[in-house]
């Protein structure tokens, strides 16, 4: 047998649940390592079979009752004690929602940056969205905002890169 066996058996081997066979006392013998885990599991098993759990004094249970009556008897800590209330939690969630819908909703569909129109977002064409024919009409519509890239031209290009080499 290997060491790791061993060491799996060594729990039962120490309580006595499994008796020691032939095999592993050949092991055993030859294993000081083995041998010396095995002894120290049995001293460790007799001491924790000789230790008693401490009675409790007298007069806890009594103590632990009156303990609890006083703190169910305290008033609830005010306007925080509701916010740990599921109720709450869901009463905000709604109200984030309501206002993130309200948000992206405003002025019809059309999304601005220092009251400029960037780009004007349509209802949903009979072609649907992402076929060719609405990014056609999608780029027919915001022309304007596309040939007004001059700014793209002047940006500095490093022509040393390769695009997946």
């Amino acid at each position: 047998m290997r060491c790791e066996e061993i060491r799996e058996m060594m729990p039962d081997l120490a309580s006595g649940l499994m008796g020691i066979t032939p095999e592993v006392g050949g092991h055993l013998a030859g294993c000081g390592t083995c041998a010396g885990k095995l002894k120290e599991f049995r001293q460790t098993m007799a001491l924790l079979d000789e230790w008693q759990a401490p009675e409790p004094s007298p007069y806890f249970d009594v103590r632990l009752q009156a303990r609890l009556r006083d703190e169910m008897a305290k008033p609830q800590a005010g306007w925080l004690a509701w916010f740990r209330r599921p109720v709450l939690a869901a009463a905000l969630t709604v109200l984030m929602g309501i206002g993130v819908g309200l948000f992206f909703a405003k002025n019809g569909g059309i999304y601005k940056v220092h009251n400029d129109t960037v780009a004007v977002i349509e209802p949903q064409s009979p072609s649907g969205p992402g076929t060719a024919v609405s990014d056609l009409q999608a780029l027919d519509k915001n022309d304007d905002l596309y040939a007004d890239f001059d700014l793209l031209d002047d940006l500095e290009v490093q022509h040393n890169v390769t695009a997946n080499p």
